[in-house]
């Protein structure tokens, strides 16, 4: 199909699609190493189809690849992913993958190697004092205080490497990488998979020059270079490349652009003639960062500051022809109910259920992140630091406790954001029943990271059983957004009440049906009248009883309790 259906008015698969996102190492071992696996992923397609996905499993195979046309041993074999792929698609699913890259063991093997204009290479300068420095000033993005310039002892030259020195920065400018890339694409696609999750794409084009980055960040020599690589001057030529490859077949994409904010620039991606689907847009996960600042940061927020992110992102797809990407957790983010609502053994429940009643009610492809039909929360606050496996935490928190040695205060906040803001909280091992390790590998068998020690409450099997479950909610929400795609997929969206600070609230309808969707964000009662004229004849899905709603429909004002979600329709 070509790209040219992205737009509202145009109806395909992949919009109506529920995507889960996995995170492999954390889904299921199936062969005894503490990780899990492909096939620890092909033994719970049933749990997936239950749950309501009907396309798309997302695999996120990892980010340090050393052979893009094969499977880290760890994860399985070809064959494995293949079986996978048949297994989906007995059951009318469907695989997506990450793209990611290879390739560079042969780069740094020797200056003269054909794959050494592959990646980004220099010699350096030399710096006032006489010492051999890095390139440019660019600093590392998972941590700032580091250069983004690796050195390599071999051929005494320094590679890029902008997110860890695992992770070399590939040099789009060589019509050679461009090939390669469309050839690996070309490969999985033959092999069954349905497209692909490209993983920051925007940082594909750089300027060529390198220059040094302006002084953003006080007191160091090393500072954000993202001006020069982020959505560079050649980006939109080679994603519509790639894009000419992928209309060879019936796709769908999405790409990680977490420096793309500008509207014109997002509709450019992925309006009607852009060349990508959706894009996954940071607004949401981003608004409790301080303007201008890292997710090392917080910054208060409420429900007008969402209402806000919503309409802008609702109404830019609606009224110029692009596509939403819904999303409220993914690996590289904390969990949903531990930030934006509370995830007390009181609350995590109606927390889920609330944040779920909205996220469904969204126009867009829905995403879910394994374990969010769960409700799973973040690392208990009593783990030390020693259990977290994330570069990004660790470095951070090492960062901090250089810096803050001799400030208790500071350095107590540093770890306070540990426990709200690292990727390690969704990344612990997805919990399935109540035996040991959650059931996620077997009981003598260690698993890589820690299983949260709330397993024995929250798992999938004790969910299953349970029709009031977080899971038992999702399941019926997913069948009523199904029902009604042509409102919750396809129709129009209005914020109603902008100016509640605890009440997020929006009207979507189509030429057929209307509907309001109304969530309270703190954990106390409100008494709400923002409906203003919309007429509300039933309340038909939430995460309390509606009896008392329904018996009220003639009063202006609505009694709502502590993170509750209700969808009326009028």
């Amino acid at each position: 199909m070509p790209k040219n259906a992205a737009g509202p008015g145009v109806r395909t698969w992949w919009k109506e699609s529920i995507v889960y996102q996995i995170y492999p190492a954390s889904f299921q071992d199936t062969n005894d190493d503490g990780h899990g696996d492909v096939r620890g992923i092909t033994s719970r397609l049933d749990y997936l189809k239950l749950l309501g996905v009907y396309k798309s499993p997302q695999v996120d195979m990892g980010y340090d690849v050393s052979d893009y046309k094969d499977v880290d041993p760890r994860y399985g074999t070809l064959a494995h992913v293949d079986e996978l792929i048949a297994k989906l698609a007995e059951r009318d699913m469907k695989l997506m993958m990450d793209l990611v890259h290879g390739w560079f063991l042969e780069s740094r093997s020797s200056v003269d190697n054909p794959k050494r204009g592959w990646y980004f290479w220099r010699k350096g300068r030399t710096t006032a004092d006489g010492k051999r420095g890095p390139p440019n000033n660019w600093c590392r993005i998972l941590d700032t205080t580091q250069s983004a310039w690796q050195w390599d002892e071999n051929t005494q030259e320094y590679y890029l490497a902008l997110f860890s020195p695992e992770q070399p920065d590939l040099n789009w400018e060589n019509p050679d990488v461009r090939a390669a890339v469309h050839d690996i694409l070309r490969f999985w696609l033959d092999r069954g998979v349905c497209g692909f999750r490209m993983d920051v794409i925007d940082h594909i084009s750089k300027v060529q020059s390198l220059p040094d980055a302006k002084r953003t960040i006080p007191g160091q020599y090393y500072q954000p270079g993202n001006e020069f690589y982020a959505n560079g001057p050649r980006l939109d030529e080679y994603l519509h490349e790639m894009r000419a490859v992928l209309d060879e077949y019936d796709t769908m994409t999405v790409g990680e652009m977490p420096f793309i904010n500008e509207e014109d620039e997002i509709i450019r991606t992925v309006g009607m003639q852009g060349p990508l689907d959706m894009v996954f847009l940071f607004q949401l996960l981003n608004v409790d960062n301080e303007p201008g600042q890292s997710k090392w940061s917080y910054h208060e927020w409420d429900a007008t500051d969402m209402k806000r992110i919503h309409e802008r992102t609702q109404r830019l797809m609606i009224d110029r022809q692009g596509w939403n990407a819904i999303f409220t957790e993914n690996h590289d983010a904390p969990r949903s109910i531990s930030r934006f609502a509370d995830d007390s053994d009181e609350w995590r429940a109606r927390s889920a259920t609330m944040l779920c009643t909205k996220a469904i009610s969204l126009g867009g492809t829905e995403y879910i992140y394994q374990g969010q039909e769960l409700g799973m929360r973040n690392i208990p606050e009593n783990w030390s630091m020693d259990e977290y496996k994330d570069i990004e935490t660790q470095q951070y928190w090492q960062t901090a406790q250089e810096q803050y040695a001799n400030n208790w205060r500071k350095l107590a906040y540093a770890r306070r954001l540990i426990q709200l803001k690292a990727r390690d909280h969704t990344r612990t091992p997805m919990q399935w029943d109540s035996s040991a390790n959650a059931g996620f590998c077997k009981a003598d068998t260690k698993p890589w990271m820690r299983v949260n020690d709330d397993y024995h409450v929250v798992n999938a099997s004790k969910q299953l059983e349970d029709p009031h479950s977080v899971l038992s909610y999702w399941r019926r929400c997913l069948e009523f957004r199904k029902e009604y795609k042509d409102v919750f997929v396809y129709g129009d969206f209005e914020i109603i009440d902008r100016e509640h600070k605890d009440v997020v609230s929006f009207r979507r309808w189509s030429d057929a049906d209307s509907f309001v969707t109304v969530t309270n964000f703190t954990g106390k009662d409100l008494q709400w009248s923002g409906l203003g004229d919309i007429q509300v004849k039933e309340w038909v899905m939430g995460n309390y009883p509606l009896e008392d709603h329904n018996s009220a429909l003639s009063s202006d004002v609505i009694a709502l309790r502590p993170y509750e979600g209700i969808i009326g329709k009028c």
